[in-house]
């Protein structure tokens, strides 16, 4: 999938089509950002990813494409287990990685998943265990755990977490016990960190899928929250309590779901939540049957499946909790680890509709999956190399700030995003997405600067911006990102291609 060669100079072009704002000729759509409407405000650190549980221990985890196949004759395994492999866990002191991550801040760090459903936390400075206690799967030492909360402060990361609801927690009558929330939390705190925001446990909705007690249903879920929300309030009252986390739902994923979200929050006594959360993906990656081919990848009906996502959730808390602030708290390309195209340019423009559509909508955070494992992460899994959705999110992150303005409709294959200009009230950052294979031509109100993301094919893991490609610097740092002079008047975006458009005052 080529994509055809542009030219860049001093006066580079630029596109977009800004249907609700066309003053003048049908050929040429300008843009009036002095109309535009403040819609909303999204959370400081609307952009933010997770560092599954599983890599900070070290686990099972999905195996890279390229591997399945020789990984699963050694191994021997069949089914869903065939799909994954041992991982180590993942240093967050390596230097690169702090480096990467601490220019995407400030951010939210999630440390949750299934993992995390049925870990024991080894509260003490001896050698790790073993094997777990009866009732755990996993163990946590302390030792992974400050280096969680090491990388949280080094990045300008505010950490949220998840807690474990497996067999281990539990007593004889099989109530839901807090004494591993409080040993987590008493550590946490002992080492200068802070846990703040928790969903009781990871995607209650697969929660037989996710080491939950055999039966477990909206009742239990209930019986167990009432205990975690009173415990929390009294000991923790400045964490936040988030849920329900569920997924897949309304018509989103295919079946495998074990609890309707009605049947959690209808349930007696009733959870309520200081943060709605949700989880998303719009269908499941080739591993486990499923896939998204290149020729949909950037077609309308893909890039707004987020939006029917969230619709499903957002009827669910205005039903329950209405006006309760909004969290995507786990995302990414497709479920099960991504597709292959997930780390290449083309989920780009998934990744930042994503981002657009969901602050338009009124989403407060959202939250990648993940960092730097598996094809659906921003950096490579191996090297830590930045994927072209990590360059988008560090455009993002550079350029738009909290406010969310009305753009208007999208059109003809181009989307356009309006923030105010970060660190400006009165500045302005528009985003606009051409997923054309033509050029588009639009009319920008008055000078600013130009970041053009482009690459030479859609399925590569080289991105170029302003028509030189991003690449660290010998040390592992990112390179000076700077945008070039954007003159008033008529300007073209080639096909295929990201601008972020700067102007510091309107």
């Amino acid at each position: 999938m080529k994509i055809k060669p542009f030219f860049l100079s001093i006066s580079i072009v630029l596109v977009l089509c800004f249907s609700s704002f066309a003053q003048n000729s049908e050929s040429s759509k300008a843009i009036n950002l002095k109309q535009m409407k403040l819609i909303g405000q999204v959370d400081e650190r609307y952009q933010s990813f997770n560092v599954e549980m599983c890599e900070v221990i070290g686990g099972d985890f999905w195996i890279p494409y390229n591997l399945i196949d020789s990984v699963r004759k050694i191994s021997k395994k069949t089914g869903f287990a065939a799909l994954k492999w041992k991982i180590e866990p993942i240093n967050l002191y390596e230097k690169k990685l702090r480096n990467l991550a601490a220019a995407l801040g400030p951010t939210y760090v999630r440390v949750s998943g299934t993992w995390a459903n049925a870990i024991y936390f080894q509260d003490n400075d001896d050698a790790p265990l073993a094997n777990p206690p009866a009732g755990f799967k996993n163990i946590l030492t302390r030792s992974q755990w400050k280096g969680v909360v090491d990388f949280c402060k080094a990045i300008d990361g505010k950490l949220v977490s998840s807690f474990p609801i497996s067999e281990g927690v539990r007593d004889n009558e099989g109530n839901w016990s807090p004494k591993s929330v409080k040993s987590i939390m008493d550590y946490t705190k002992s080492i200068g960190g802070e846990i703040v925001a928790a969903e009781m446990f990871n995607e209650p909705s697969h929660a037989n899928h996710g080491d939950a007690p055999k039966g477990y249903n909206g009742e239990t879920y209930a019986k167990d929250f009432s205990v975690f929300e009173e415990f929390s309030k009294k000991e923790f009252p400045n964490m936040k309590i988030l849920g329900p986390g569920s997924t897949g739902e309304g018509g989103i994923l295919p079946s495998g779901l074990d609890i309707p979200i009605d049947k959690i929050l209808g349930a007696s006594p009733k959870p309520t939540f200081e943060v709605f959360t949700y989880h998303y993906y719009g269908t499941v990656s080739q591993r486990c049957m499923g896939g998204q081919k290149p020729a949909m990848a950037l077609s309308n009906e893909w890039l707004s499946k987020t939006e029917k996502g969230l619709e499903f959730y957002q009827n669910m808390r205005d039903k329950y909790m209405p006006n309760t602030p909004i969290w995507l708290t786990e995302t990414a390309e497709t479920a099960c680890g991504g597709n292959p195209m997930a780390a290449t340019y083309i989920d780009t423009f998934r990744y930042l509709e994503q981002l657009g559509r969901l602050a338009k909508k009124g989403v407060q955070v959202v939250m990648h999956n993940t960092l730097a494992r598996s094809e659906y992460a921003l950096l490579d899994h191996d090297t830590h190399t930045p994927r072209p959705n990590y360059w988008a999110a560090l455009l993002w992150n550079k350029l738009m700030g909290p406010q969310v303005f009305e753009a208007g409709t999208s059109k003809d294959g181009v989307d356009i995003f309006v923030h105010n200009l970060k660190g400006k009230s009165n500045g302005r950052a528009v985003l606009v997405v051409n997923t054309n294979d033509t050029n588009t031509t639009i009319e920008v109100p008055s000078g600013g600067k130009i970041y053009l993301l482009t690459a030479e094919e859609l399925l590569t893991k080289k991105v170029k911006l302003n028509g030189k490609e991003l690449l660290l610097t010998q040390d592992d740092t990112i390179p000076a990102i700077k945008g070039e002079p954007l003159k008033k008047g008529n300007v073209q975006l080639p096909a295929h291609s990201i601008a972020f458009l700067a102007f510091t005052n309107i």
